[in-house]
């Protein structure tokens, strides 16, 4: 093992026990120093000491040439700085010579968010009581208790900004019904409390009462009690079931954008900025670190801009 490869390592354990950070992000830290070691070792750099700045300017353009676009590279490079502050901080190096190497610009991509009305679709198109057209002469059949859990979920996901793992991870005590909020576990262990509208609440309730008692009932070993949202095997609904529901919930509402976890939580930011509330409110709700990454959410409608224009602007007419 290499002077680097042992520094990495003490670099993801004080970033793991002494900062707390998500297992997610430190394995992603893992996986950009080791790709960043990696290409030292193909120039010949097995010593931090040696490192240049123009050796990390170089590894950066190295990334663009290998295809990464700008949002990766700005990751990769984050984590670099990081690991170099670390190893300034432990007197390993007597500079930091990654500290001027800036990230690149790319364009700004916006994301995927849906209009009030297809998310209305959304979550209607989940085949319960409450959503069948009378027409269909259903309404007295039993509801499928994976269905009552999707509507339930994805009513949760839309009405609380949740991130899919805070989904997933949260627990029967972590919501209460009659005070209509919810505790979410963010990154870093960080738990946030966010309301949780009526929509949602009821059909978190439908759920827990004609739903989940039905699939707990149906798993074969111990069961996982505390979770709120239970697959048909009884245990912990996992981030990918997540992604096939929401795609499930996408082809039945004829929904042509893409959809993933994250389009609800989005959908949820930017209705709530179209709303009028402030950025620091759902900063707060979101549970970001920095109000920066929130104002991405800020962004108008190019029909929104045209319109405030030709209302506000003198001689727009």
């Amino acid at each position: 093992m290499t002077d680097i490869e042992r520094l990495i390592d003490q670099f993801l354990a004080y970033i793991d026990v002494e900062r707390g950070l998500a297992k997610a992000t430190v394995r992603a830290y893992d996986s950009d120093l080791r790709k960043y070691n990696g290409w030292l070792a193909t120039q010949g750099i097995q010593d931090l000491n040696a490192v240049t700045t123009q050796d990390v300017e170089r590894y950066i353009a190295f990334l663009g040439d290998s295809g990464e676009s700008a949002r990766s590279k700005a990751r990769r490079l984050a984590s670099i700085h990081a690991f170099h502050r670390f190893a300034l901080n432990e007197h390993v190096v007597s500079n930091d010579v990654a500290a001027q190497v800036k990230a690149p610009k790319g364009a700004t991509t916006l994301p995927d968010v849906l209009t009030v009305d297809e998310v209305a679709s959304l979550l209607d198109a989940i085949p319960v009581s409450q959503n069948r057209p009378q027409s269909e002469g259903m309404e007295d059949m039993p509801d499928d208790p994976a269905m009552l859990r999707d509507k339930a979920l994805l009513e949760f996901m839309y009405a609380t900004g949740a991130r899919v793992s805070e989904a997933c991870g949260a627990n029967l005590d972590d919501v209460d019904l009659e005070s209509n909020v919810a505790r979410l576990m963010g990154k870093g262990s960080k738990q946030r409390l966010v309301p949780v509208g009526s929509y949602a609440c009821e059909a978190i309730a439908r759920y827990l009462k004609n739903g989940r008692p039905q699939l707990e009932s149906k798993a074969k070993g111990p069961t996982e009690r505390r979770a709120l949202f239970l697959n048909k095997r009884g245990k912990r609904l996992s981030r990918q079931s997540v992604w096939e529901i929401i795609r499930a919930a996408g082809e039945r509402a004829h929904i042509d954008k893409p959809l993933h976890p994250h389009t609800l939580r989005h959908s949820f930011a930017t209705h709530l900025i179209q709303g009028g509330a402030d950025v620091r409110t759902v900063q707060e709700l979101l549970g970001h670190a920095s109000v920066t990454t929130t104002q991405i959410y800020t962004h108008v409608s190019p029909e929104n801009l045209i319109e405030t224009y030709l209302t506000s602007h003198p001689r727009a007419r």
